[in-house]
């Protein structure tokens, strides 16, 4: 039997990885120019393939590309965090009530294991906290066993981040902190129980009261 072969990692697969983490860990913040040649000398690549990872970041919504040499990354704006807001209303729920009536053994063990130690992201969060947040929510939305809903819930998580962090400006407090950390057991909870219109309804709160809707109050219209 033939093994699997595994594609080779481009420079402008490392390019894109690279200055994509930048973007949304907050290094490259919301309105930062990027120089191309002073960016591709940074990371160790010539122009050309700094120039493709950077095509990549545009369809995503993440840059925008001059006429010339330079890159902007994308301002936050009030209108796309809306809408981000609106899908995730509609997906999420959707992922968390199928994560109750699919989830396997494999998937509560990764639940359970996801929300050990998981806090309420503090003030200025590092790439760690961001990652162990995501691990959770992303453990709930493959337990869902529905790749479509999966790969758009992904995909939203990753412009998303940039809202929470600018949100997170603002300290929301002890209060607010300690009410993120009861839906995440409650959510886990549900969905170990099997109660797909429990878990559904957390989520839907869980939205609701997220640091997008903080993030909304914010931005200039």
């Amino acid at each position: 039997m033939a093994e699997a072969v595994v594609p080779l990692r481009t420079k402008s697969d490392a390019a894109y990885e690279t200055v994509r983490e930048k973007i949304l860990s907050g290094e490259f913040p919301p309105g930062s120019v990027l120089n191309q040649a002073t960016l591709a000398q940074t990371i160790g690549i010539s122009t050309t393939p700094l120039r493709e990872a950077l095509r990549r970041l545009k369809a995503e919504g993440l840059v925008e590309l001059g006429a010339h040499r330079d890159a902007k990354v994308t301002e936050l704006k009030a209108e796309e965090n809306r809408d981000l807001l609106e899908m995730r209303r509609a997906l999420d729920p959707l992922a968390t009530s199928l994560a109750a009536q699919r989830r396997t053994k494999d998937d509560i063990a990764e639940i359970r294991a996801s929300l050990e130690g998981l806090r309420a992201m503090p003030g200025n969060p590092g790439v760690e906290d961001l990652l162990r947040h995501r691990r959770f929510h992303r453990a709930i939305h493959r337990a869902s066993h529905n790749d479509l809903l999966i790969d758009s819930l992904e995909a939203l998580w990753d412009k998303a981040d940039r809202y929470r962090r600018f949100a997170l400006e603002v300290d929301r407090g002890r209060e607010a902190e300690a009410k993120k950390d009861e839906e995440h057991r409650l959510l886990a909870e549900a969905i170990i129980a099997g109660d797909s219109d429990g878990a559904a309804a957390v989520m839907t709160e869980h939205i609701d009261t997220s640091l997008a809707v903080q993030a909304t109050r914010r931005l200039p219209r």
